[in-house]
């Protein structure tokens, strides 16, 4: 179920972390645009902190050129989020084509060129997605934040054991989506 105060009250971050995990240019690491969307008391931000201050001993190439080594030519870290989850292409195609439907459901219109699992594009989905008393909000944004959790989990392992940067913009998403998750009553939280 979705905690819809939490998801409301994060919702603006989801934007943020997704501009973190879209290729980088020079206000990516905007110091206004963190300073306005994520709070101390945000659940990522010691990890959006961390990620912010590996990444400013870069410079914008070494960043472009970490970010194209993370997402672009390896299988552990895809930012297709059913990309390792389907063992056929027909079933990965069905998911893509429900959520694109999903999308334009909720007032989000894509760009023909972009694969509806993007991470990027889910998370600026739950960003601007206009939810409120609409009945089938709350089984859609949980079908979103379940594909996503799933398709993070191997990835934030990956990254952390090669102590990549990106695993700290990951776990702040995760930290992030699972409070906005309520568990079923007499079901509790793994750590």
């Amino acid at each position: 179920m979705i905690n819809f105060d939490n998801f409301k009250k994060y919702q603006e971050s989801f934007g943020y972390i997704a501009q973190q995990l879209c290729f980088p240019e020079k206000l990516t690491f905007h110091p206004k645009t963190f300073e306005e969307t994520i709070s101390k008391d945000h659940p990522g931000y010691d990890d959006l902190i961390a990620f912010r201050n590996v990444m400013m001993t870069f410079s914008l190439s070494e960043i472009k050129a970490i970010y194209t080594d993370t997402f672009d030519f390896t299988k552990k870290a895809p930012l297709y989020m059913t990309y390792n989850k389907f063992d056929t292409q027909k079933e990965r195609g069905q998911m893509l084509a429900k959520l694109k439907v999903l999308y334009e459901m909720f007032g989000l219109e894509m760009v023909d060129n972009e694969l509806s699992d993007y991470l990027p594009l889910m998370l600026q989905f739950l960003q601007v997605a206009e939810w409120r008393n609409d009945p089938r909000a709350e089984e859609n944004i949980q079908l979103i934040i379940m594909i996503i959790e799933d398709g993070t989990y191997v990835m934030a392992n990956a990254l952390g054991e090669d102590n990549n940067p990106y695993a700290y913009v990951i776990q702040a998403l995760r930290k992030t989506l699972k409070l906005c998750l309520t568990s079923p009553k007499g079901v509790k939280h793994h750590a």
